[in-house]
């Protein structure tokens, strides 16, 4: 039979255990805490009675809340813990949860009314503070903004508009900045070492510190992926955030969308490792073209980090001569995708002397002109050409590979394209004009030597490099383009799990802050799945369920830690243990 049992230790306090006879002698069961005051005593004894469950004598917890009588606690006038003694409250007052008036008080003789405990809070503080630790161990403390702070992890729990931020962050069991601080604290993430800051009741300069938010935070995402991994090798993507807006301005503008939405909005550019964590974040005009942001972002990293050599990857929207000249001139390398339309320049050779003929897994090594007006590819010799950079002037490295299950799904997705443009050449369907459907006086009509064309083609893929092949075989141009997936990844946590669009700021300052915020966010992230092995909405999802109760009695307020089980407590030691990003393959 279990019994609660009290027991003063050699540090004055009041030890609060649950025990059980076992042989003839007492054994403890749980430790439930120690009291310094007599208020605290009475928790504890509140908490003790829960966990024996309503007859004082039931089993620990199970996993069953069970309704427990009020316990009162009478205060003796010496003050000390000695003096007062706990009785379970009886009458109508204990069962209906209201406050009972107890007889026959420890030291006056006069009755006592003592209130019922009651929850008052419940929060997450689990998760606030498992999330705050990847956040201190990539060394973002270093910003030395604890609003700055709260605002990360909120947009990493539950992405909201920056007025319904202190609710996420009061769940979290935070106390939240006001509105106007939280603002002030954008504008600070911001601002340049030279401007003045609005602090509200003062103006003042940025004094010590020599660098903005982001690139304080870019500088320690640089040095967590060199410590734990590898950045030789960087991957590079770019997406559309669109705006809730009608009018365009100087930032947001109407462009090329690939939701062909009409709304205004901003091109951002994003920098990641191999792992897809992020190094970089740029934003540009809504209207500018993709292939013409790798260059800056690129610059702006080397730059900030002294990086003397490095290898881009980047998909085959950024293919163009002018780019990849670029980066060629600042001697850094790149691997971007070549357009399939390219094959039958690089591969004429093949062409002539092996028809359309390939086998699955075959790659080829060659060289692709820079501009389709001086080919260097002699079609007349049969071995393709080594790219040398001395050699080929005009030309760069060019590695295509054939894969049959990729020409399978080609072959699937032209045969659709096919049936769709001859439903819209019959009339059975009307919808703008499709692949595979030109004009030829005035007459709608299947374009068959496209598709033709096209359907040679199928299962290949070719790359585009600058780096020579006695430095990187064929085989890791292909596998360090495949790891593009990651960028891609980090692009869709940032829409979906941080919700970063639709975005709602009007001022450029508005628009770079809340930049700011979703890129630390994203850091802290994917370092949490990286840890984990968890996307991070199912992270905070389980751990979401793991809510602390503060509960007030006798005047006196007292936070209660929530049962961990198991699964939960490994995610949470594994969110304390940081784990080295892969190195280069």
């Amino acid at each position: 039979m279990a019994f609660i049992r009290r027991v003063r230790t050699t540090s004055g306090a009041t030890a609060v255990q649950i025990a059980e006879y076992v042989d003839g002698r007492q054994r403890i069961v749980k430790h439930v805490g120690s009291a310094h005051t007599e208020v605290e005593l009475g928790i504890l004894m509140v908490r003790a009675r829960e966990l024996l469950g309503p007859d004082g004598q039931g089993a620990l917890d199970l996993g069953v809340e069970a309704s427990v009588p009020v316990t009162a606690l009478l205060a003796g006038s010496g003050g000390g813990l000695t003096q007062p003694e706990l009785f379970p409250a009886t009458g109508a007052g204990a069962a209906s949860g209201q406050a009972v008036t107890v007889g026959a008080g420890a030291a006056s003789g006069q009755a006592v009314t003592v209130g019922a405990a009651r929850v008052v809070a419940t929060d997450t503080r689990v998760l606030f503070e498992a999330l705050v630790g990847v956040y201190s161990s990539l060394g973002f403390d270093a910003v030395g903004d604890e609003v700055f702070r709260d605002l990360v992890i909120a947009r990493i729990v539950e992405p909201t508009s920056l007025l319904d931020t202190a609710r996420v962050l009061t769940d979290l069991g935070r106390a939240p900045a006001s509105y106007a601080t939280m603002r002030r604290t954008l504008a600070r993430a911001i601002a340049d070492p030279a401007d003045p800051v609005d602090r509200g009741d003062r103006v003042e300069t940025s004094g010590p510190r020599t660098r903005s938010y982001r690139e304080r935070i870019a500088g320690l995402c640089f040095a967590h992926a060199v410590t734990g991994g590898d950045v030789s090798l960087c991957l590079y993507d770019v997406t559309t955030l669109y705006f809730e807006a009608d009018a365009e301005d100087d930032l947001r503008k109407v462009g090329f969308s690939k939701e062909r939405r009409v709304d205004p909005q901003i091109v951002v550019g994003l920098l990641v490792d191999r792992q897809g964590f992020p190094l970089e974040i740029g934003c540009f005009e809504g209207d500018t073209a993709e292939t013409t942001t790798i260059v800056p972002i690129v610059k702006a990293f080397t730059a900030r980090h002294q990086v003397a050599d490095m290898v881009v990857v980047a998909d085959a929207g950024m293919l163009s001569g002018k780019n990849l000249t670029a980066l060629d001139t600042e001697h850094l390398h790149f691997i971007v995708g070549s357009r399939t339309t390219k094959a039958p320049l690089d591969l004429a050779s093949h062409f002539r002397w092996n028809g359309d003929a390939f086998t699955d897994g075959q790659v080829i090594d060659t060289i692709t002109a820079r501009s389709a007006a001086h080919p260097e590819n002699n079609p007349a010799v049969r071995d393709e050409p080594v790219w040398d950079r001395d050699q080929h002037t005009a030309s760069w490295r060019a590695v295509w590979a054939y894969s049959a299950k990729r020409a399978a799904r080609d072959g699937k997705t032209l045969t659709a394209q096919e049936n769709r443009a001859r439903a819209v050449i019959a009339g059975e369907k009307s919808a703008r004009t499709p692949r595979f459907v030109k004009t030829k006086d005035g007459t709608t009509i299947l374009d068959e030597t496209a598709l033709a064309r096209a359907r040679r083609l199928v299962g290949l893929k070719g790359y585009v490099t600058n780096i020579p092949a006695d430095v990187m075989p064929a085989a890791e141009v292909i596998s360090s383009y495949h790891d593009l997936w990651h960028v891609e990844q980090s692009f869709r946590m940032s829409k979906t799990d941080l919700r970063a669009r639709p975005m709602f700021a009007r001022t450029n300052d508005a628009i770079e802050a809340h930049l700011t915020i979703v890129f630390t966010a994203l850091a802290v992230a994917r370092e949490a799945q990286n840890r984990t092995g968890l996307s991070i909405r199912n992270l905070v999802r389980q751990l979401r369920t793991l809510r602390s109760a503060t509960i007030a009695i006798n005047g006196a307020v007292q936070t209660i830690p929530p049962a961990i089980n198991p699964e939960q407590q490994a995610l949470l030691d594994a969110l304390q243990q940081p784990k080295p990003h892969a190195l280069g393959k």
